[in-house]
């Protein structure tokens, strides 16, 4: 099993097992392999990603729990939801914002539950008045610095359905431009010019293969 943190562009594989794809980065040229909890080899992880040629990297210990803890104790971590928005035709609710194609989510609050924060940003961010929840899809994270202090996302996806017929309205105050329901062609070669978390929610859904 494997978790897959995000920095920028660059993927670190959190795992208690090396299987066939893992296997394959490790030997990556530029790829970076850890087997071991400490904070001196962490370091040396975070310093590697830095550089422009690092690939990937792979931290492995037979307790991913314990390796997880470990690695999140070096962040503030944020949880968010969201979701993967069908219509009746099958096509596929994108956002565009600050520059990229994504897709609707946003920040938990407290007392929440993930479920209904998903509901809840994906009617805000697109004017959604009905939205019907679905399965959990799929958990990413990925990582940024706020004022210059290291944050970790983690964010929960939700299959979801809702009703083309509806009226879109972007939240500008989100920085959000515009909204399109997306034809699934159209939207998987959207998501290969989006985040690589999105190809991580589009890939869970069974509509891109899986990138390692």
């Amino acid at each position: 099993m494997y978790l897959k943190v995000h920095f920028g562009e660059k993927p670190v594989y959190l795992c208690d097992e090396i299987n066939e794809g893992l296997h394959g980065i490790i030997h990556h040229p530029d790829a970076v392999f850890i087997d071991e909890l400490s904070g001196p080899a962490l370091k040396s992880l975070f310093h590697e990603i830095a550089k422009p040629d690092f690939h990937a990297g792979v931290v492995w210990n037979a307790d991913l729990e314990g390796l997880k803890s470990r690695f999140w104790a070096c962040f503030s971590i944020v949880h968010a939801a969201g979701g993967l928005v069908f219509n009746e035709r099958d096509d596929i609710l994108m956002i565009f914002r600050r520059g990229s194609w994504d897709l609707p989510k946003g920040k938990l609050d407290k007392g929440e539950t993930l479920e209904a924060c998903a509901v809840r940003e994906v009617m805000e961010e697109t004017g959604l008045s009905k939205v019907d929840l679905g399965l959990p899809l799929v958990t990413t994270h990925h990582t940024y610095l706020e004022f210059g202090k290291p944050m970790l996302k983690e964010s929960h996806w939700y299959n979801m359905r809702a009703s083309s017929e509806q009226k879109l309205k972007p939240q500008f105050e989100e920085d959000i431009q515009g909204i399109v329901w997306a034809g699934v062609e159209r939207a998987r070669d959207l998501a290969m010019i989006s985040y690589p978390s999105i190809r991580d929610v589009m890939a869970a859904a069974g509509l891109i293969k899986p990138v390692f």
